[in-house]
């Protein structure tokens, strides 16, 4: 019969140890938070300038004396603000995937974390490539080819909430676009897809790339081209480490493995041999005795068991032929009664 006091204890463990995980989740987020504001307050004196360095690639293509206009009374004081603020998120971002491992890290195998590591690092550093490559290449394509195929009585100036939202859509859109090295090897180390499938996939893959730029770019050509061609060779990229680090994916597989297996090992209770030994000789001295009403049965012969044999189940046929034996003997069996019944002097 259970104890109630050790279901109350073991119910009261298992809520202390969520409350704990839960104030360890709070902690880890005051820290991003903190981290994110105390950045954000040191970039405050240099909002005008954050402003001026992200609108040069726009500035230096647009007529001689043109600048960026502030449609919203507000404009010019918030959206630097607005900047630094997402300047700080991205400042911080190694800061914040470190809280983030430090908490999911405590429930992760080990061979889990030694994969994981140097993909989260990667990750990190490819999105900051991203970022850089939008800012260096992209951006400065566009704003030519824009400022160049404006028409002659339209002078281009956009607005500086308008250019800040382009620019925040195509740091964000190149920067998880070359995340895919990563989302290659996560899915091939896995096991979700194999190298083989990939590269039979290939061009469904490139012909996706170009779908996907044209989804996450403007509107043009060039934007489209510039994020598809990354993609596609970063997509190659990840196939090429996949390759080369097959065998770690492996070795980590093979200790995944083996670690469940000892882990199922040690949760099944043993059972020690003396224990069996006493348990099949208590069983064989005992005789079974029963009885109703009329007789008593009583075993006196001590059957030799024959479960050293391999347990085999039976096919379809010899179920439905045991079946069928079963239902011939109770027929009997009914006939028999039956015939008893209607005279009791055969019974006898």
């Amino acid at each position: 019969m259970t104890n109630p006091s050790s279901d109350n204890s073991a119910q009261d463990a298992g809520f202390k140890a969520v409350l704990e995980h839960l104030f360890e989740l709070r902690d880890r987020l005051l820290r991003i938070v903190i981290a994110i504001v105390a950045v954000f307050i040191l970039l405050s004196p240099f909002v005008q300038d954050l402003y001026n360095w992200l609108s040069d690639p726009l500035i230096r293509h647009l007529p001689e004396g043109e600048k960026l206009i502030a449609i919203g009374v507000a404009s010019p004081f918030l959206i630097p603000f607005k900047l630094a603020l997402m300047v700080a998120f991205i400042v911080t971002l190694p800061y914040t995937f470190y809280q983030i491992w430090g908490f999911i890290a405590p429930g992760l195998y080990q061979h889990e974390k030694r994969l994981v590591t140097p993909l989260l690092l990667s990750s990190v550093g490819l999105f900051y490539a991203g970022m850089a490559f939008a800012y260096y290449l992209v951006i400065p394509m566009i704003s030519k080819a824009a400022v160049a195929f404006a028409p002659s009585n339209v002078t281009p100036t956009p607005d500086i909430a308008a250019y800040l939202d382009f620019t925040v859509a195509m740091f964000l859109a190149f920067g998880l676009s070359f995340e895919t090295p990563v989302a290659t090897i996560l899915l091939i180390s896995m096991g979700v897809v194999s190298v083989e499938t990939l590269i039979k996939a290939r061009p469904y893959i490139i012909v996706g790339a170009f779908v996907i730029a044209m989804f996450l770019t403007p509107p043009d050509v060039v934007s489209q081209v510039l994020m598809a061609v990354p993609i596609w060779l970063l997509f190659e990229l990840g196939l090429l480490l996949s390759r080369v680090f097959s065998k770690h994916f492996s070795r980590f597989q093979a200790e995944k493995t083996a670690y469940e297996a000892q882990t199922i090992a040690n949760d099944v209770p043993a059972i020690t041999a003396t224990g069996v030994v006493a348990t099949t000789a208590a069983a064989g001295a005992a005789a079974a005795t029963w009885e109703d009403t009329q007789y008593t049965y009583e075993e006196t012969v001590n059957v030799q068991s024959t479960d050293h044999e391999e347990f085999r189940p039976l096919t379809e046929a010899e179920m439905e032929a045991e079946l069928e034996r079963m239902d011939e003997e109770f027929k009997r069996l009914e006939d028999k009664f039956r015939k008893e019944a209607e005279d009791p002097s055969k019974g006898e």
